[in-house]
C-alpha cells in the first residue's frame, strides 16, 4: 500500500492507490544522471559553496560506517550542494547508476519508509547489485521517525553510504543525537557567511591579510584594499546576502520580501513547523517571529514577551524552541559584570541567524539607517554560527552591557570581549566605551575588539587598550577563520 487518493462519486467513496509505476517514474525523473551521467544544468551552473570541501570528505569516508546528516535552514543551498556531490561522485569514478536521489517531501512518497524507497530506487534503475551505493534522501524531516529508519539502513546495508538532509536543524540534530549515536555524522550548513559572499561574487581581489598583535600574540586578520567597496558589499550582504539565489538575482533584490518571506519564512511558519510540531494556530507564532526579527540583537524575557503578546510563557518558550529548530533564530545566554553565569535564564538575547530575514520582512537598510547598528551586530553574530564548538555570550548588568564575550571552557572566565559599533566615534573617543572598559577592568582583560566603519588601530584608554577593526573586515575574518579551522580537521 503506497498512498490513498479519495474521490466522492455519487455519494460513494472510491479509494484508489497511487500506482507503483508512478513512484518508479518519479524516482527516475529525480535521477537524470542514470541516463546521461550529468546533473541538471540549473544545478551545475550554480557555484559551489566553500563549505562543500568540508562536507565532501564525510561522504567519501568509508572506514567508519556512518550516515551523513546535512542540516540547515531553507534555501541556503543544501539541495544544490547534494547535486554538486552527485557530480563529484561521478567525476571520481562512481557509477552514475549507483547514485540515488529521493526528495522525501514529495507527496507521492507519503507513507513509504526509507528502506522501501531505497529498494524502489534500485528497481527503477534496474539493478539489484549489492554494495557500493550512494543514497541521498533530501528533506528527510517529513518522514516520521526518520532517524529510526536511517539507523536500520546503516546497520542493514553496511557497504552503502547514506546521506540525508533536512531544514529543521535543531529537531534533526536532537533526533540524530538520540537515535543515531555512533551511526550518524552531523554537518550544519549555515546561511552564507560574508567570507562566502565575497568569494561567490569574485571579490577576493579586494581582500588583504594583515598581522595584528592581539593579546600579546600575532594573529591573522583580514581587511580590504578598498574599504569603501567592502563596506558597500557588507550592506548588500546584510540586506540580501544570506541566500545564494538572492545575491545573483537583481530582480529578486528589488523585492526580497516576495522571495524570502513567501518562499522561506512563510513555508517554515505555516507549513514546516505546524507539520512537525502539530501547531494548529500559527498567528501567534508569526507575530512572535515578526517581533523578534524587528528587534534582532535585543534582550528579551519570557515575562515581557508574554505581557506584550498575551501568549502564556510556556507557549512562548515552545515557540522560541520551534523557531530555533527551524534555524531562524538563535538565543544567546547572559553573564554578569564579573563574568559569572546566571542560575536562571530570565533574560537572553535573540539574533536572527541571517540579517537579510529582517530586510525581507520590513525593508532593506542603508548605511545611515538608524537600525543599521543592530543589523551589523546580527551580521557579525551570524559569522559564528558554524562554530559548533563555541557560542559567544553577552554581558549585562545594572548600568552596562558588552555585546559578545568568550568564556574559557576550562576556567569559565571571560577570555575576550567584543563591542560591535557601526561608527568611527569611539575610535576618537574611547572614553565613551565605559561599559567595555569596566568589564575589562573587572575581569583583568586587555585588548578587547571594537568594530568601526573604517578605522583600524590600537587606541589606549587609561591602562587598557582597544583594538579597532572595520565591522565588515571583522565579519569577513570570523567567517574565514571558521572555515580555515574546519578544513584542518
Amino acid at each position: 500500500m503506497i498512498l490513498f487518493c479519495i474521490f466522492i462519486e455519487n455519494k460513494n467513496i472510491l479509494i484508489r492507490k497511487i500506482a507503483k509505476k508512478q513512484v518508479l517514474d518519479r524516482i527516475q525523473f529525480e535521477n537524470p544522471w542514470w541516463v546521461d551521467g550529468k546533473i541538471e544544468h540549473d544545478f551545475d551552473k550554480m557555484p559551489r559553496r566553500l563549505y562543500f570541501e568540508i562536507f565532501k570528505p564525510l561522504v567519501y569516508e568509508n572506514t567508519v560506517r556512518r550516515a551523513v546528516v546535512l542540516m540547515g535552514p531553507r534555501r541556503v543551498g543544501k539541495t544544490v550542494m547534494l547535486h554538486h556531490l552527485v557530480k563529484d561522485l561521478i567525476s571520481s569514478g562512481v557509477n552514475p547508476q549507483k547514485i540515488i536521489f529521493v526528495t522525501i517531501e514529495n507527496p507521492i512518497y507519503t507513507n513509504l519508509g526509507l528502506e522501501e524507497l531505497y529498494l524502489y530506487a534500485k528497481e527503477a534503475v534496474g539493478s539489484n547489485e549489492k554494495g557500493g551505493w550512494y543514497i541521498i534522501f533530501d528533506e528527510v524531516q517529513y518522514l516520521k521517525n526518520w532517524e529510526v529508519h536511517l539507523k536500520t539502513l546503516v546497520d542493514s546495508f553496511r557497504q552503502d553510504k547514506f546521506i540525508v538532509s533536512g531544514s529543521a536543524a535543531a529537531a534533526l540534530k536532537f533526533a540524530s543525537n538520540e537515535s543515531g549515536a555512533g551511526r550518524f555524522t552531523d554537518f550544519l550548513l549555515p546561511p552564507l557567511t560574508f567570507n562566502e559572499y565575497i568569494s561567490l561574487k569574485d571579490l577576493d581581489h579586494i581582500i588583504k591579510p594583515i598581522e595584528v598583535v592581539w593579546k600579546g600574540k600575532s594573529a591573522d586578520f583580514y581587511t580590504s584594499t578598498h574599504l569603501g567597496e567592502l563596506n558597500k558589499h557588507f550592506i548588500d550582504y546584510i540586506n540580501f546576502g544570506g541566500y545564494p539565489e538572492v545575491i545573483f538575482s537583481a530582480h529578486t533584490q528589488i523585492n526580497p520580501g516576495r522571495y524570502i518571506r513567501q518562499d522561506i519564512v512563510d513555508k517554515v511558519l505555516l507549513r514546516d513547523l505546524p507539520s512537525l510540531y502539530g501547531i494548529s494556530d500559527t498567528r501567534e507564532l508569526n507575530a512572535l517571529f515578526t517581533t523578534i526579527a524587528y528587534n534582532s540583537g535585543g534582550e528579551f524575557s519570557l515575562e515581557a514577551l508574554s505581557q506584550q503578546s498575551q501568549v502564556p510563557k510556556n507557549t512562548l518558550k515552545k515557540y522560541i524552541e520551534y523557531l530555533e529548530a527551524a534555524y531562524l533564530i538563535k538565543r544567546v545566554r547572559r553573564i554578569d559584570q564579573s563574568g559569572k553565569r546566571f542560575r536562571r535564564d530570565n533574560f537572553f538575547k535573540i539574533y536572527l541567524t541571517n540579517p537579510s530575514l529582517r530586510s525581507a520582512l520590513f525593508s532593506p537598510l542603508t548605511a545611515n539607517d538608524e537600525m543599521i547598528g543592530t543589523m551589523v551586530e546580527t551580521a557579525v553574530f551570524a559569522q559564528w554560527m558554524h562554530r559548533d564548538w563555541f557560542t559567544p555570550w553577552y554581558a549585562r548588568w545594572a548600568n552596562g552591557e558588552v555585546d559578545m564575550v568568550g568564556l574559557s571552557d576550562a576556567t569559565l572566565k571571560p577570555t575576550w570581549a567584543l563591542e560591535v559599533k557601526w561608527s568611527n566615534r569611539y575610535f576618537h573617543k574611547p572614553a565613551d566605551l565605559k561599559s567595555l572598559y569596566k568589564f575589562c577592568l573587572e575581569n583583568q582583560m586587555n585588548m578587547p575588539i571594537v568594530t568601526s566603519i573604517d578605522q583600524v588601530g590600537v587606541v589606549g584608554f587609561k591602562e587598557k587598550s582597544f583594538q579597532f577593526m572595520p565591522a565588515s573586515a571583522y565579519a569577513y575574518t570570523v567567517g574565514r577563520r571558521t572555515l580555515d579551522r574546519e578544513q584542518r580537521y
